[in-house]
């Protein structure tokens, strides 16, 4: 029997199997008792520490605080990351490294932008009324405070639940210089998070010294003014370090609205607001009302300014191009010239501005961007929103906007490069729906499309959303959406994102992209990417940068045939499409209209042979712009990229040309008002060749290489000339003499002063 329970393994090994039974078994009944006595050792050891009556509940509720603190660190880091992820941690205390004073195509200062951080008036320099002032005035708990003002906060609370409206400001020094380095100036509760995160990261960072400064030279004082020497150098011709008490209560009083309050926009208001700030200096304990009384009697007198107005959108766009140009080259005080037109500025704020004003109240809309260049990419007026001194938020290249129907420029361009043409026959019928969904478009009437024949050029006019989006989803192909984001990255448009709703602009783009990639079909399939500087020399005015020596030939991204077919599509949108309130008398207009669901957009991007302009309007925090309903239909719309947008684009357009002798558009006829300037400028050049010059010169901007008295004789016989042909112009002024004080110089023009009224027809 015992042999049996034995087996040999070689010649003198053997397996013990009772053995291993037996050690499994006794093993693993020790293992057992040990936990049986483990157990009952900490329960024996935990029953000492059992709690009750008080002692219970104080544990339960630090139990209960742990548990719901764990938690909220984590909500923190949730909300906190967005806000990081603002600051770039290798750029943003350089940003004012660069010192840059900016040229208008013709040579004029038109501003200055940047800090030489080495040069600034340091902070023991500043005059202790200035920083009494601004504490006084912006945060008196500055020094006490870790960023945010708990007590501030709660005190601007009750305040304005008082007064029933928003009359004071919770907002540290520190918030508000978080908002100017990193943030916008958009209403939103999560822009106020983020501000309120990165004043803690800033607090961490810089000293309250550190702080102060960068407050203080960073700071947007109104009149193109950033900082406070360079406003005090602005408003009364002397540096920061000189000015008294008077002066330096006005420039505190700046920091809340520079527009508003700026001395040579309002003076009256600018006084009151700086009696204001003595006030505060002395509730602040920093002065007694003996000793602001002279400051009361005596107020702030600013010198006079020529530059009562600044474009500070595209300054601020120029400078972010001079920043990313100079990267590493080691040059950091500059003169840049640059491509802005100030005149067609001018004549761009005013049509932006006026539009919106006008109708802000019946159409619900606030604000805008509007972007005019040429079609190859320099930009020649830049607006980037309503009031720069309320929000220096740069609309036109930083806000991120749905283009809503604008975008099928790219759908059909992908379309057109796949075999469509602007005469293929398609349905206007819903396509197959798309996602776990089950998503379908509908068209403007509410529809999912008649099921008719049409062309995709009659598609595109009246700008079918059933159409687009079967050409994106199922048409070309099954990478028919790639093809689409490939057409847009091609023309410059970054983060097109890959939904089924790709064809209606559900991703936002900024309007100076969306603006330039329709310029590349006024460049004749040429890439045209926005550029602001033409060129920039260094201190010892060498010239460091050129565009013409520096960039290369813009490449041909689309072909000509392409082109052509897009421009005949884009003209009828014009003539008969949702654009017809753009059209133009003196030249062909040619463009798209768009508007996001819900009305939170509205879009017009039109061009012609010499200028692509794109407008966007819009509210800061995405509220619709509906229109209040009439009293006669009762019925309420809202506002669309035919309306209010298209008719700002032919307001401003109808100004900007001065010059009749305009490109023809590739794949358009060209205009009866351009082949008969053209025909009177061959004749002018058979019969007088000089003069033929002179006027080129003068149409160009640019001084003709003759002598004075010549130009003077030659500009004379032009005016002669043209008054024989019709009283074109009146008679050309005497080169010689500057233009009166205040008036803008008078361009010279040989072509007659336009009037374009659009018809009002066709869907708003």
């Amino acid at each position: 029997m015992g042999e049996g329970l034995f087996k040999r393994s070689g010649r003198d090994r053997l397996i013990n199997w009772i053995g291993i039974d037996s050690w499994l078994d006794s093993s693993i009944a020790q293992t057992w008792e040990r936990c049986k006595d483990g157990y009952n050792a900490a329960s024996s050891f935990c029953a000492r520490f059992r709690l009750s009556g008080w002692r219970r509940l104080v544990n339960e509720g630090l139990s209960e605080a742990a548990t719901l603190g764990s938690c909220g660190l984590v909500g923190l880091y949730a909300l906190a990351l967005p806000a990081f992820l603002e600051v770039d941690e290798g750029r943003w205390l350089s940003t004012g490294k660069y010192s840059v004073k900016f040229l208008d195509r013709n040579g004029n200062e038109i501003g200055k932008r940047g800090i030489n951080i080495d040069d600034a008036v340091p902070l023991d320099e500043l005059p202790d009324t200035l920083i009494r002032a601004t504490l006084a005035t912006e945060d008196r708990r500055f020094y006490e405070h870790f960023g945010v003002d708990v007590f501030g906060v709660f005190r601007a609370l009750v305040t304005n639940v008082q007064a029933n409206e928003v009359v004071q400001g919770g907002s540290t020094l520190t918030q508000q210089l978080a908002k100017n380095l990193f943030l916008s100036n958009e209403r939103s509760l999560q822009r106020k998070i983020k501000e309120v995160f990165l004043s803690f990261w800033l607090e961490s960072r810089l000293t309250k010294r550190e702080i102060l400064k960068l407050y203080l030279d960073r700071a947007y004082l109104g009149g193109g003014a950033v900082g406070v020497e360079a406003a005090t150098q602005f408003y009364f011709g002397k540096s920061v370090r000189e000015i008294n008490m008077a002066e330096a209560a006005m420039m505190a009083g700046l920091f809340k609205a520079p527009t508003k309050f700026a001395p040579h926009v309002n003076l009256p208001a600018s006084r009151a607001r700086a009696n204001d700030v003595l006030s505060n200096m002395v509730e602040a304990g920093y002065y007694t009302p003996g000793q602001v009384h002279q400051a009361r009697l005596n107020p702030a007198r600013p010198i006079e300014t020529r530059r009562a107005a600044s474009p500070d959108w595209f300054l601020d766009f120029a400078y972010e191009e001079i920043q990313r140009l100079m990267e590493g080259k080691g040059h950091y005080a500059l003169v840049a010239r640059t491509s802005i037109d100030l005149t067609m500025q001018q004549a761009a704020e005013e049509a932006l501005t006026g539009t919106v004003r006008q109708f802000s109240r019946t159409h619900n809309a606030r604000t805008g961007a509007l972007i005019a260049m040429e079609p190859g990419g320099a930009v020649r007026a830049l607006v980037g929103g309503m009031d720069y001194g309320e929000s220096q938020f740069n609309r036109a290249t930083h806000a991120r906007r749905q283009p809503g129907s604008s975008f099928k420029l790219y759908v059909y361009l992908a379309a057109l490069e796949n075999g469509l043409t602007s005469k293929s026959s398609l349905r206007d019928s819903a396509p197959a729906p798309c996602g776990p969904l089950g998503w379908q478009p509908k068209n403007y009437d509410g529809g999912s499309g008649s099921g008719r024949s049409l062309t995709a050029q009659e598609a595109f006019k009246v700008s079918l959303n059933t159409v687009a989006v079967d050409l994106s989803l199922y048409r070309l192909g099954r990478d028919s959406r790639d093809k689409v984001i490939e057409a847009t990255q091609r023309l410059g448009v970054e983060g097109v994102k890959k939904t089924c709703s790709i064809a209606l602009g559900d991703t936002g783009i900024p309007p100076i992209q969306h603006t330039g990639a329709y310029a590349v079909f006024a460049n004749g399939g040429r890439a045209s990417r926005p550029f602001a500087v033409v060129d920039a020399t260094n201190a010892k005015g060498e010239l460091v940068y050129s565009r013409e020596r520096d960039e290369p030939e813009p490449p041909q991204i689309v072909k000509p045939a392409v082109v052509a077919q897009m421009n005949q599509m884009m003209q009828a949108v014009v003539l008969e499409g949702t654009g017809k309130r753009a059209q133009l008398e003196f030249t062909h207009a040619i463009g798209k209209t768009g508007t996001s669901s819900s009305y939170r957009d509205a879009w017009f991007i039109g061009m012609t042979g010499a200028l692509v302009t794109g407008i966007w309007l819009g509210n800061d925090d995405y509220r619709p712009m509906i229109i209040q309903p009439s009293a006669r239909t009762g019925n309420a719309t809202g506002v669309t990229g035919g309306g209010l947008p298209a008719q700002a684009w032919q307001t401003f357009m109808s100004v900007a040309h001065t010059n009749m002798n305009i490109p023809t558009l590739m794949g358009l006829s060209p205009h009866p008002t351009q082949v008969t300037e053209q025909q009177r400028l061959a004749e002018l050049k058979r019969t007088d060749p000089g003069l033929a010059a002179a006027t080129a010169a003068a149409q160009n901007r640019k001084p003709a290489s003759i002598m004075p008295e010549q130009t003077r004789d030659l500009l004379k016989r032009l005016a002669q000339s043209m008054r024989k042909a019709g009283g074109l112009a009146p008679e050309a002024p005497d080169p010689a003499k500057p233009p009166p004080a205040g008036q803008p110089e008078r361009r010279a023009d040989t072509s007659p002063p336009t009037t374009a009224t659009a018809p009002q027809r066709g869907r708003p």
